[in-house]
């Protein structure tokens, strides 16, 4: 498997396939899926091809013609293919090449490789490579018509044909040599999947997979060498995750019971609403992870608004009550500094021990962002190592900048910054034992994701809304198709602000406040005008739509102190608007605001969407988030909008959001440089085949921990998942 490809298929072709397409090895080969298979007679929908699309047809010669070109001397030969299914292209070939002609007679079939372009409305390929299938294979030149490539071909004239992931350099039929070659020369590897587990899975032999993915003579033996070979990378991601668990379990930890006659006894009853059943249960849940003498390591997802927060504080309270302290990690310092506000707003005097109001049994709360002030930030750190501070919230500063903890028992860690190597290091060093780690989410994960990339985690489900919550409704403004809508958004908004109620404009960029006007519409390279800014968007809209009403702005790039002031002033209902980027994405909450409008909507991912229109409808009143954009109808960009402003059950819109996305993002496959052996494996459509893949998991793992016992399967799982990717999925 580790054999240089230039040894097998000689320098020229393997420094192609190294340069264009990072293969190397005989295992890279091997590894290197076909992207589909087509069989002669069935069509590859010729009029679905794009302009500007690398291509691979499988088609039929219909008629050829040659005519004499006009520019210059010579024949233009015009050779016209179709798919079966209606669809035609035309192929051009300049130059005398009279041998094209023969070669091509109407009704040979062939593959036919180039880029997609459009004359006089007809779709062409100029000038493209191919090889003919089946009879009478041509004298043409070797891999560009007839040949030697025909023969290479030959065989699967008859079955399914395999088509590669190629490049304009290196053609489909020249990857389907190369692997001919490998496959008929390379010893195949030890099958790293137990016998037992092959035979109760009805699963076949690695070398019978590797060989038939490539040259499958029916469709079963396809189907029969993905599954085994999807099962090869469920099966090394569970085995991952479950060690990964399997070692965190042995940790030692400072078990945490819960106290009766306590602080969590004491602000459950202050609390000015009951917890939901859901709370409830979660709450159950985690105060037995706290008990236990292994650091609990869990994952808390729920809706916006389905009150995580107040049982991420309650499971800090337990700890309290034993006698450690909690830390809440934001990521942002607007997001840290409205917890911490928060936080203080629903303890009352039982966060305020030591000063006048305060309760003398409470305990007291720590602020620590970087731009406190230096007597601030040296007052707060002396009571959070003093042990004074029972609960301390920041960002990630600190697990770092000289933050010392008398006795760190609970790290909650908010919104889906999971917790990585470094900070897991950092803060064993904060804690003589690892402490509890809580890390909450309020974008839903489908359940084979949450298998598949929070596996090492136990998972918790908030589903309800609290009570009071109110319904959000979502409807796109199409401002390209009828501006009039657009004029009736803010007018909307407008009607919102005289009744007393509050608004967020939100833009996908920050932008730049100097931009002239030709500069902010101008047309990009890709025929599209840039992302509207909030720099941009505010003055005009202050000159224009929303001309008298008082207008905030909250981006990214402003100082901290500048953003938490313009946040506590929309917070004190002082500004009627705040036009603002994704920072209010997460966990900000003014429960006044009622109407949210999103600018250039379609540059927003679908659970951003989700997670932004989630700021509005906090209190009593209705919510309404209107998506603007000038995505036409039936294109992708707007059936997305419109499925979003259909429901608001973020895990349906989770799973549409993962059908959207590549999966190899979900799994880390694109965040190396490194390649990645994950590239069958569906989230969506194999999560029966997960499920399966972590039950075997568990097995083996619980009577082979460190796979001891099964050395190939070990060096398997570590070149399917190599630490980067682990590392990666430990992160998220």
């Amino acid at each position: 498997m580790e054999t240089p490809l230039r040894k097998l298929v000689g320098e020229k072709t393997a420094k192609a396939l190294a340069s264009h397409l990072d293969l190397h090895t005989a295992g890279d080969l091997l590894y290197h899926f076909p992207r589909r298979y087509d069989e002669r007679g069935e069509h590859t929908d010729i009029r679905s091809l794009e302009v500007g699309e690398q291509v691979t047809v499988l088609g039929q010669v219909q008629r050829t013609a040659v005519r004499p070109m006009r520019q210059r001397r010579g024949n233009l030969l015009e050779v016209t293919v179709g798919d079966g299914s209606g669809g035609v292209l035309t192929l051009t070939f300049f130059g005398n090449q009279a041998w094209r002609e023969r070669d091509l007679k109407p009704g040979r079939w062939g593959m036919f490789a180039g880029k997609v372009t459009e004359f006089r409305g007809k779709r062409q390929l100029n000038g493209p490579e191919y090889v003919l299938l089946g009879d009478g294979s041509g004298d043409g030149e070797p891999g560009s018509g007839g040949g030697e490539a025909s023969e290479e071909i030959e065989e699967f004239a008859g079955a399914l044909i395999p088509v590669y992931p190629a490049a304009a350099a290196v053609p489909t039929w020249v990857i389907a040599r190369c692997v001919r070659v490998v496959v008929d020369t390379v010893t195949p590897p030890e099958d790293p999947l137990p016998a037992t587990l092959r035979a109760t899975r009805n699963l076949v032999g690695l070398a019978t997979a590797l060989r038939e993915i490539h040259r499958p003579a029916s469709k079963e033996e396809l189907y029969r060498a993905r599954h085994r070979l999807k099962w090869d990378e469920a099966f090394a991601l569970q085995l991952t995750l479950v060690q990964r668990k399997h070692r965190a379990s042995a940790w030692p930890a400072q078990p945490r019971p819960r106290r009766e006659d306590g602080l969590l006894t004491a602000f459950d009853a202050r609390l000015p609403y009951e917890l939901t059943a859901g709370q409830r249960a979660v709450g159950e849940e985690v105060a037995a992870d706290l008990g236990t003498a292994h650091p609990m390591h869990r994952l808390l997802q729920g809706e916006v608004g389905s009150g995580k927060t107040v049982c991420a504080l309650r499971a800090m309270l337990q700890v309290v009550d034993a006698g450690g302290q909690a830390a809440l990690l934001a990521p942002t310092e607007v997001l840290a500094a409205q917890h911490y506000r928060g936080m203080l707003d629903l303890l009352g005097p039982l966060g305020r021990a030591g000063e006048l109001d305060g309760d003398p049994d409470g305990t007291r709360l720590a602020l620590v962002t970087g731009s406190l002030g230096a007597a601030a930030r040296r007052r707060a750190l002396e009571t959070v190592a003093a042990g004074e501070a029972g609960i301390v919230v920041g960002t990630h500063a600190l697990l770092y900048e000289g933050v010392d903890f008398a006795d760190l028992g609970l790290v909650v860690v908010d919104e889906q910054h999971r917790f990585g190597v470094e900070q897991r290091d950092a803060l064993r060093a904060k804690a003589e034992q690892p402490p509890h780690v809580l890390v909450m989410t309020a974008t839903p994960i489908p359940r084979t994701v949450a298998m598949t990339v929070y596996g090492d985690l136990e998972i918790s489900t908030l589903s309800q809304l609290p009570r009071g919550r109110s319904p959000i409704a979502s409807h796109v403004v199409p401002a390209a198709e009828k501006p009039a809508y657009l004029d009736r958004a803010w007018r909307r908004l407008r009607e919102e602000v005289a009744a007393g109620h509050q608004a967020y404009v939100v833009c996908p960029r920050i932008g730049d406040q100097s931009a002239t006007a030709e500069e902010v519409g101008a047309i990009g390279e890709d025929g599209r005008r840039p992302p509207l800014a909030v720099a941009e968007v505010a003055p005009l809209l202050a000159d224009g739509p929303l001309h008298g009403l008082r207008i905030g702005v909250l981006h990214g790039r402003l100082p901290a102190d500048e953003k938490d002031s313009v946040m506590r002033t929309f917070a004190a209902g002082e500004l009627d608007v705040l036009v603002a980027t994704t920072v209010i994405e997460v966990g900000v909450d003014v429960p006044n605001a009622t109407v949210m409008i999103v600018l250039d909507a379609d540059r927003f991912g679908v659970s951003q969407l989700h997670q932004l229109r989630g700021r509005v409808g906090r209190g009593s009143a209705a919510g309404l988030c209107l998506l603007v954009t000038e995505a036409v109808e039936e294109t992708p960009a707007r059936e997305r909008l419109d499925a979003v402003a259909s429901t608001t059950d973020g895990f349906r819109l989770a799973e549409l959001d993962l059908e959207q996305r590549r999966e190899g993002d979900v799994l880390g496959a694109t965040q190396s440089g490194r390649r990645s052996h994950l590239r069958l494996l569906s989230l969506l459509r194999d999560s029966e085949l997960i499920r399966d893949a972590r039950v075997e998991a568990v097995a083996l793992v619980e009577e082979d921990p460190e796979l001891d016992r099964h050395p190939a399967l070990a060096a398997s799982v570590a070149a399917l998942v190599d630490e980067e990717r682990a590392e990666y999925l430990e992160k998220g």
